[in-house]
């Protein structure tokens, strides 16, 4: 079917991450709560109900989570993933997707992905909830990516 070499860009990967980690249905409740944690504090603040102390201990939280999940998570797992540092050739076979470098090689029957999301850059094949396989759409020409779309669609079914 359809082949293409591809290797990771690091900024790209990180904005991928970052995409994962919001889309993620515990984290965007788990941001909801503290920004609105973060608003009533304001309020309480605004109108003399609570501390500058409590506050600022609101505004550290709101800012730690933030930064947390926009700096610290996608580079501590860009950093512990060496798959982010490899050249890779990836082909859309009917039964499988197959993935290969300098290395070896790994195939996935197309049953083994629940979900397929699409991002910016990348499509993100999801295994479960919270491992998949980032696969970059600057790997396809233009016109393939339309095909890729179309097989992605066809083949790992939500």
């Amino acid at each position: 079917m359809t082949s293409a070499y591809f290797e990771y860009n690091k900024g790209k990967v990180l904005q991928a991450l970052r995409y994962h980690f919001i889309t993620r249905r515990e984290i965007k409740l788990m941001m909801i709560v503290v920004n609105i944690f973060a608003i009533v504090s304001a309020g309480l603040f605004f109108w003399h109900k609570i501390s500058p102390l409590a506050f600022m201990v609101s505004s550290v939280l709101w800012f730690s989570l933030m930064i947390t999940f926009w700096f610290v998570l996608p580079k501590m797992i860009y950093k512990k993933a060496a798959t982010f540092k490899d050249h890779f050739k990836v082909s859309f076979e009917d039964q499988h997707l197959f993935l290969e470098n300098e290395r070896g090689s790994k195939s996935w029957p197309w049953t083994a992905f629940s979900s397929v999301i699409e991002s910016p850059y990348f499509f993100h094949l999801y295994f479960d909830s919270r491992s998949f396989f980032l696969l970059p759409k600057e790997a396809f020409e233009m016109y393939d990516l339309h095909d890729v779309r179309k097989v992605l669609s066809e083949k790992i079914r939500k």
